[in-house]
């Protein structure tokens, strides 16, 4: 099979699946590479923080930032196998013989991509999104070039219904014109999954309790087992919201293959999102609830201290007990 090169880190960290970003073409110049209407530039993130030890009550994050151009990214991710709804990915570092500088990153062997610079909309109003005061509509203003709500403005868990309509819309500005942006409210992730052992002879099963609606959203899986030991590769899913989702045996003995570090997770995420066109590339709102579950892998033992290792063996800087 041959390997694809695809932007596909700023995807990710949206809780978009790989397919949202473009594959990157080596050959592209740097400006060509970030000039395109269809470059994600901007991303408002609405996301369900669940309870927990530290946050009894959960809450609603909500934050954005919209830039002149795309992020670059240090480690380029290349398709190295995949299947239906899953790839498997593995990080490349690309290497630039003349420095790229303070404010540029070598994104392809090569070739520097500067960072992009921060832009304002105007004032942003939101609706849709519940306040802790009652509130269904508030605004934001910029601060520093990024979107939040106020101090005063406290978003509860979770601070919208599922299907719900939460839209923003941009009131424009000297750096960027007027847009509005739309998706659907989610319900918060709750897998019913009791079994995260990972075995490299069998698939690798998810179950969760599904949507209302599976059309309007979807489930992102990835699964990395060797991020503390500086990432192997990952195997990123995204699969419709109907309660259950399996990770290929192949996939799973492929990923195994190239390395495991302590504490190795799986996490699943649900989103819905919308997206608009600007002048300076595409803008997204990623409404997402995240669930992140430790996964267990014969012979690996992972650790923070010797302490937690058996008395013939130490922790290892990636966290294992060896």
């Amino acid at each position: 099979m041959t390997q694809r090169t695809i932007t596909c880190a700023l995807a990710l960290a949206v809780g978009m699946s790989c397919d949202a970003a473009s594959d990157r073409d080596p050959e592209l110049s740097p400006d060509a590479a970030v000039s395109g209407s269809d470059e994600v530039v901007g991303t408002f993130n609405l996301s369900l923080v669940a309870p927990s030890d530290s946050d009894p009550q959960g809450h609603t994050s909500l934050v954005g930032k919209v830039y002149d151009g795309s992020a670059p990214s240090q480690l380029v991710w290349e398709v190295a196998a995949e299947d239906v709804d899953c790839r498997l990915l593995t990080p490349r570092a690309p290497f630039c013989p003349d420095r790229c500088g303070a404010n540029a990153v070598c994104v392809e062997d090569g070739i520097c991509q500067n960072y992009p610079k921060a832009l304002t909309a105007g004032s942003v109003r939101v609706s849709g999104v519940h306040t802790s005061s009652g509130a269904t509509e508030f605004t934001m203003d910029p601060i520093a070039n990024t979107y939040q709500p106020r101090a005063a403005v406290k978003l509860p868990y979770p601070a919208f219904d599922e299907g719900e309509r939460v839209r923003l819309r941009a009131s424009g500005g000297a750096d960027l014109e007027a847009f509005e942006l739309e998706a659907r409210g989610i319900a918060p992730l709750a897998l019913t999954t009791d079994d995260f052992n990972l075995r490299p002879d069998r698939a690798f099963d998810l179950a969760w309790a599904k949507a209302a609606k599976p059309a309007e959203s979807r489930v992102h899986v990835k699964l990395d087992i060797s991020h503390h030991g500086g990432s192997k590769g990952v195997i990123a899913c995204d699969f419709e919201d109907d309660g259950s989702a399996q990770l290929s045996a192949t996939l799973v003995a492929k990923l195994l293959e190239l390395g495991v570090a302590g504490y190795p997770s799986v996490i699943a995420t649900r989103a819905s999102s919308g997206s608009t066109r600007t002048r300076a590339g595409q803008v997204v709102l990623a409404i997402d609830s995240k669930v992140e579950r430790f996964v267990t892998i014969e012979g690996v033992q992972s650790c923070t201290s010797d302490a937690e290792c058996p008395k013939e063996k130490s922790c290892q800087a990636d966290l294992t007990c060896r």
